[in-house]
């Protein structure tokens, strides 16, 4: 295997399915499926999920709250999908710890750096809810943070595309998929991955990232073997 340990991060929206909100329980089992495969094959898998099928920080002010009151409403999210993840991976004999940065020690471990580590050591899938535990930031710059403390190899970003492009290719059909691309092509391009703050930070700890579409069947797998699925932002 190419990796020995991976960060997985996946968007809230992708646990919606074809549905406008909430958790499709076909999506989730497969998810929970791809996973239990790479980590049958021994590699240690720390996750970290979105709240947007749930809520959104960013669209609370329009909606009454204060940004701060709408962000660790958004934290709560990604905590709702943790649990939801958890119990999938777990009905299929996949041991799990979901930690978070929020304590709320009736459905989890608070997060605590060596503890994590040594679960992921024993084998156990780490799921990582809260976000970083403050405003402001978001799930891509969590997964990163969280990366960079469990000194993961990789962070997998499962999206909803192939890769990364030079436009949106939804909108143009002509764009550029780029099998690899270094982060300061990524700067000058001013292409769209992740947040700022997410990006400097894999850019200055030497974290690559590899962007990739989670929903089609195997992909998590044959990216984990060294295949050339999706797009490797790296230096």
């Amino acid at each position: 295997m190419k990796y020995k340990r991976i960060l997985l991060k996946l968007s809230g929206e992708s646990l919606m399915g074809d549905s406008e909100y909430g958790i499709d329980s076909k999506m989730l089992t497969q998810y929970a499926s791809e996973i239990n495969t790479i980590a049958q094959k021994g590699i240690e898998v720390a996750i970290v999920i979105g709240g947007g099928n749930i809520y959104r920080g960013v669209q609370s002010e329009g909606a009454g709250f204060d940004r701060v009151q709408g962000d660790y409403m958004g934290m709560l999210a990604t905590i709702i999908n943790g649990m939801a993840l958890q119990s999938a991976l777990e009905s299929i004999k996949v041991q799990t710890r979901l930690l978070t940065a929020i304590r709320m020690e009736q459905v989890a471990e608070p997060y605590i750096r060596r503890k994590a580590m040594r679960h992921l050591q024993k084998g156990r899938v780490v799921i990582f809810g809260g976000g970083t535990g403050n405003p402001y930031f978001t799930t891509d710059t969590a997964a990163t943070l969280r990366a960079i403390e469990i000194e993961a190899d990789v962070i997998l970003k499962g999206t909803r595309v192939d890769g990364v492009y030079s436009a949106d290719p939804e909108k143009n059909p002509s764009a550029k998929k780029y099998d690899t691309i270094s982060f300061d092509e990524v700067f000058k391009k001013k292409l769209n991955i992740m947040d700022l703050t997410a990006f400097t930070l894999c850019q200055e700890n030497n974290l690559p990232i590899k962007v990739f579409n989670m929903n089609i069947e195997g992909n998590l797998t044959r990216i984990c073997k060294g295949e050339k699925v999706g797009t490797l932002v790296n230096f």
